[in-house]
């Protein structure tokens, strides 16, 4: 048999079943589900596939990257695309689709040239299979990488602490991604707030090298440039050793021991008077 004969008796057998054997591949596959996909919806996916692959066979044959097959291939990235963004394994992804070998795999009685068309089938399968599986990769480092700047956003936040004074607390590593993102907040705080003073605070730092202090002094030049004047808050001990034995020079940055200091500073130097409880001065 061609392959054209193979692939027209293939269109052949699976549209004669299509019935049993679609309800065959959605049972196969809900029970690797778990029920985590209502069984109307996996029905319907699934049979919306078995109907595309019978159009691929009639129309391009065994060629799964032919024009024939364009409904299954944007079928099968929407299904990955969707299992992907619902936290789905690759192996529960793929399974969907490498599930439909069993299901159409021949019996005892079957014909050979049945058994041949079967195994032309399987390869085609597994095609299809690997396919899947890279619209699921591709999409789950969609899925991180907006996460990542997500968590980024959300680690870097700019709080007005007075009026004209606002603060970024920073946590963790500043990196040069990071310190992009700190930058276009504070600037765009200081724009929105109309603020000339601003804190920030890198308590929340665990280390400090020439690479993050130099991350640090963009961030206060882009500020300056601004019209903000900048405090450092957070130096401790331990900090300071370091920046000292490294030889980073802050220059006339101003720095301060803790977050509370640094926003005295900073009212004192928009006019405002400090006073202790106890009324001293």
């Amino acid at each position: 048999m061609t392959k054209q004969d193979i692939s027209a008796r293939l269109a052949e057998l699976l549209a004669e079943q299509q019935e049993s054997l679609g309800g065959a591949w959605v049972e196969a596959v809900a029970r690797t589900l778990r029920g985590r996909i209502s069984l109307a919806e996996l029905d319907r996916e699934l049979r919306e596939l078995y109907a595309a692959l019978v159009q691929g066979l009639r129309g391009d044959g065994l060629d799964w990257q032919g024009d024939a097959y364009a409904e299954l291939r944007a079928l099968l990235a929407e299904l990955s695309r969707a299992r992907a963004r619902q936290g789905f394994t690759p192996t529960e992804t793929a399974t969907s689709v490498l599930a439909a070998k069993d299901v159409l795999a021949p019996s005892d009685d079957t014909p050979a040239e049945d058994i041949r068309s079967y195994l032309q089938l399987s390869k085609l399968i597994d095609a299809l299979g690997l396919f899947t599986l890279e619209v699921y990769a591709k999409t789950r480092e969609e899925v991180i990488s907006a996460q990542a700047e997500q968590l980024m956003e959300l680690s870097t936040p700019v709080v007005k602490l007075w009026e004209g004074v606002v603060a970024v607390p920073l946590v963790g590593t500043l990196d040069s991604a990071r310190t992009q993102v700190v930058m276009e907040k504070l600037l765009q705080a200081l724009v929105d707030t109309g603020s000339d003073q601003a804190i920030i605070d890198i308590t929340g730092v665990p280390a400090v090298d020439t690479e993050v202090a130099q991350h640090l002094l963009k961030t206060v030049v882009a500020a300056r440039l601004m019209g903000a004047d900048c405090i450092i808050s957070g130096i401790r001990p331990q900090i300071a050793q370091t920046i000292v034995a490294l030889g980073i020079q802050f220059g006339d940055i101003v720095t301060k021991s803790s977050l509370a200091d640094a926003l005295k500073h900073a009212l004192r130097q928009n006019g405002a008077d400090i006073t202790r409880s106890g009324g001293t001065a």
